[in-house]
């Protein structure tokens, strides 16, 4: 696996990362309404756009197996980390894990006491496991549809 910090050709490959994963392995913890608000073929083209700019400007970055993108994950300046999603045939494998000790690498070269995060259901223990601790649940609409996640912090002293 290589990691490395996300191109904007890389774009393409990770919306439909993003929404193969949500669709197949976020669907363990919630409702088909739930996936398909979270993450719908008609915002697709909106989202590319949006997340390039953000992955532009945050910490972003990759993983990479023969050439194909299986994972990645982004932070603002601020600590905020923002996405990480890996694909949804190479769960369990270390990419996660590898993105996030990136991620909070950078974080301490920034002089950043803490990062947070809004964990998913089912991310939530990846992060537990990172170290992260629930500061509160709590409900997020998208598109006319409430679910629930985790604000998560975890100190990086």
């Amino acid at each position: 696996m290589l990691l490395r910090r996300f191109h904007e050709t890389d774009i393409d490959q990770i919306i439909t990362l993003f929404y193969e994963t949500v669709h197949t392995i976020n669907k363990q913890d919630y409702t088909q309404e739930q996936v398909n608000a979270w993450a719908s073929l008609a915002d697709l083209t909106q989202r590319k756009g949006v997340w390039l700019k953000a992955l532009t400007s945050n910490i972003s970055y990759v993983a990479e197996m023969n050439g194909y993108i299986v994972g990645f994950s982004d932070m603002s300046l601020q600590g905020y980390l923002d996405r990480l999603f890996v694909h949804k045939e190479h769960q369990g494998q270390g990419i996660a894990s590898a993105l996030v000790d990136t991620l909070e690498s950078e974080a301490k070269k920034l002089g950043l006491i803490e990062i947070e995060t809004d964990s998913s259901i089912t991310a939530r223990p990846f992060f537990e496991r990172k170290g992260y601790i629930v500061v509160k649940s709590q409900i997020v609409e998208r598109n006319s549809t409430k679910l629930m996640n985790f604000r998560m912090k975890k100190s990086l002293r």
